[in-house]
């Protein structure tokens, strides 16, 4: 079997996962489902996080008993590090909006390969909004082709980031960006980048594998990245599934917020 045909397949199979893990997360929106609190109280998980990831792990694990499993809500099972290829899970990315009744929270499944990812969903069954890509192919929400929003340096840019995160910039160089609202959900935030709602977003440190893998691939095929201060892209399925500061939007984007990164 071809490599591209090998990633369609896995395609359809977490397209599956993450719609089916969707609907059960949707059964809890807007019930007040129980609530703990992880990561000395700073992260909530809701009992519908939990109910989504078995739906997921109980799918995926069985079709490719093989690939390795990296989710927000499993203990970590070093075993993944020895395994070519892994699933990357976050079973409700948002989860504090997801809580509070915000729509825009999301399934998100990633299978890497080789520390890369080449397949990737991200289902919102509360907006109806669905993002897929494999590694060869475009970048589709709802079927459809998207790509980053087209940028000119004199634009102002729309973008998702913190204040503390913008007041670092040169105040010249912030009068050119326009903050959008917040959006609780990372991966959801980077699909805005994906099909050009936003032109980019800034990721403050300590973003996790399973809030990036999908989404990144999604972005990357639709003409945009995610890199780190120095302009790499990130490499998945390492022991330390942490990430620093991270930047996304199409080339120019990235490339202006870099010079001005490296400026400060």
């Amino acid at each position: 079997m071809m490599e591209s045909d090998r990633w369609q397949k896995d395609l359809d199979l977490i397209r599956d996962a993450a719609r089916q893990a969707g609907e059960v997360a949707l059964g809890f929106f807007g019930q007040s489902p129980e609530v703990w609190w992880k990561n000395e109280g700073q992260s909530p998980v809701s009992a519908a996080d939990f109910a989504a990831n078995d739906r997921l792990q109980n799918i995926l694990t069985k079709a490719r008993p093989h690939y390795g499993w990296l989710s927000e809500e499993n203990d970590d099972d070093p075993a993944r590090l020895a395994a070519e290829t892994v699933f990357v899970v976050d079973p409700i990315d948002g989860t504090r909006g997801f809580i509070n009744g915000a729509t825009n929270w999301c399934v998100s499944v990633a299978v890497v390969h080789k520390g890369s990812p080449v397949a990737g969903v991200l289902f919102a069954p509360a907006l109806a909004e669905e993002f897929s890509a494999i590694i060869d192919g475009p970048a589709l929400k709802n079927g459809k082709v998207i790509s980053v929003a087209a940028h000119r340096p004199d634009d102002v840019l729309n973008i998702a980031a913190s204040a503390e995160m913008v007041n670092k910039f040169e105040p010249e160089y912030a009068k050119l960006l326009s903050r959008v609202k917040h959006v609780p959900s990372l991966a959801y935030r980077l699909a805005m980048v994906a099909d050009g709602r936003i032109d980019g977003t800034l990721v403050a440190r300590n973003s996790h594998d399973w809030d990036l893998a999908a989404a990144d691939l999604i972005l990357s095929r639709a003409g945009g990245s995610l890199v780190d201060t120095h302009g790499d892209r990130l490499v998945y399925n390492r022991e330390n599934v942490k990430h620093a500061t991270l930047f996304a939007g199409g080339e120019q984007v990235i490339k202006s917020l870099l010079q001005q990164t490296h400026s400060g």
